[in-house]
């Protein structure tokens, strides 16, 4: 049988430094979650199959990894940790009228295309704030993404901040059906003028309306954008998303954290469960966004207890392989120590592997043998990047 050295497209070992400096990014976003309050949950790694159907409105089917137990039922590998959170939630949290804060970390699979290296195993830190409709919690969750990104060691980054109310009221007003919603969404969210142009002007919407879809794909930038959304619409709907977007930039400027902040009102999200604010955290370096977040107030329903709630999630991978491509990753501490020791040696290095372990050290003991030289051991310090060498012969 040939052996197996390789992993399966779309997924990768991470090993020494580079996990080092993972862990450390993980220890780091954690620490900022929980100082705003958040508690820790852990949702299983496989969910029954119902938690991300499309009545959810999560990842689509075919890019789910689904399997069977022994009684026949469809499972997935979790794609997305907010359904999950949000059904242990109903179940365990929702029973007064306080809100609920909620953090994880964990892994997601998606089972989508490889194309330009995107992994289908990702590391995802993440909350969720339940219970709570104000505009204080959105503004809470907006400022949290900016404190974790401040925390990573990113100096350059935006969160892009858009409302999936803005063009659900104006669809709704044109009557369009599904499918044409769909394409519409795809094509505005790729700001391709001349096809929303195009799609628009095939369906029976009046002039203004149409001009207002048409001018999602060029609607983002600075808080003066809001006003030319304005003068889109007459649709209520659409006027509170924008109203409501102009209350978290007032509450967002109490946080301190406005300049990192801009608008985007034709940023639609592949989630249909998001209701309200819906954001987007980019910096250079990498194609995608490395945190995602948005309220959705209808998810909860679905597991039983109707609630308001909104959230976010960092993906660690895409925020580290940022950092690693600005040349910005925080280096681990240099609490490392190895301990090279010859036979006659064996139990001074073991008593001084235990000093230093007690202290809060790492020590890593190295035992020089026929095969395995002085020297050999230098060279393995030199290339572990440990500075840090005892040597007993």
């Amino acid at each position: 049988m040939q052996r197996i050295l390789h992993t399966p497209e779309g997924v990768r070992d991470i090993y020494s430094r580079e996990c080092e400096q993972k862990l450390a990014l993980q220890d780091r976003l954690h620490a900022v979650i929980r100082s705003y309050g958040y508690r820790d949950i852990e949702t299983p790694t496989f969910e029954f199959f119902d938690v991300f159907s499309k009545e959810i409105g999560t990842i689509p089917s075919a890019e789910l990894y689904k399997f069977f137990d022994r009684e026949g039922n469809t499972l997935v590998l979790r794609p997305d940790f907010t359904p999950p959170v949000a059904r242990a939630a109903s179940k365990y949290f929702l029973n007064n009228n306080m809100p609920v804060r909620l953090t994880y970390l964990g892994q997601a699979f998606v089972n989508n295309s490889s194309y330009q290296g995107r992994l289908k195993e990702t590391t995802q830190i993440g909350g969720e704030l339940m219970g709570e409709d104000s505009v204080d919690a959105d503004a809470e969750i907006v400022a949290l993404a900016v404190q974790m990104m401040l925390a990573s060691g990113l100096k350059e980054f935006q969160i892009t901040l858009g409302h999936a109310g803005f063009f659900h009221a104006l669809a709704k007003e044109a009557g369009f059906d599904a499918p044409v919603v769909a394409e519409l969404k795809e094509l505005i969210t790729s700001k391709n003028t001349f096809g929303v142009d195009k799609l628009v002007s095939e369906q029976t919407v009046g002039e203004p309306l149409a001009k207002a879809f048409t001018a999602l794909t060029g609607l983002f930038g600075t808080e003066e954008m809001l006003a030319r959304a304005e003068a889109l619409t007459d649709n209520p709907q659409a006027l509170s998303a924008v109203a409501r977007l102009r209350e978290v930039w007032e509450t967002l400027k109490l946080y301190g954290v406005e300049k990192y902040v801009s608008f985007d009102l034709g940023m639609l999200s592949r989630y249909m469960y998001y209701t309200g604010i819906i954001f987007r955290g980019y910096t250079y370096g990498i194609g995608d966004a490395v945190i995602k977040g948005g309220r959705y107030d209808d998810l909860l329903g679905y597991f039983g207890q109707d609630a308001p709630a909104v959230g976010f999630v960092v993906v660690v991978d895409q925020l580290l392989s940022a950092l690693s491509r600005q040349k910005a990753v925080q280096e681990t501490a240099a609490d490392r120590c190895m301990i090279f020791y010859d036979k006659a040696h064996q139990a001074e290095a073991v008593q001084r592997a235990s000093g230093l372990r007690a202290s809060g050290k790492n020590a890593e003991l190295v035992r020089v043998t026929s095969g395995r030289t002085q020297e050999d051991c230098r060279n393995y310090a030199r290339s572990a990047d440990c500075e840090n060498v005892i040597e007993l012969f």
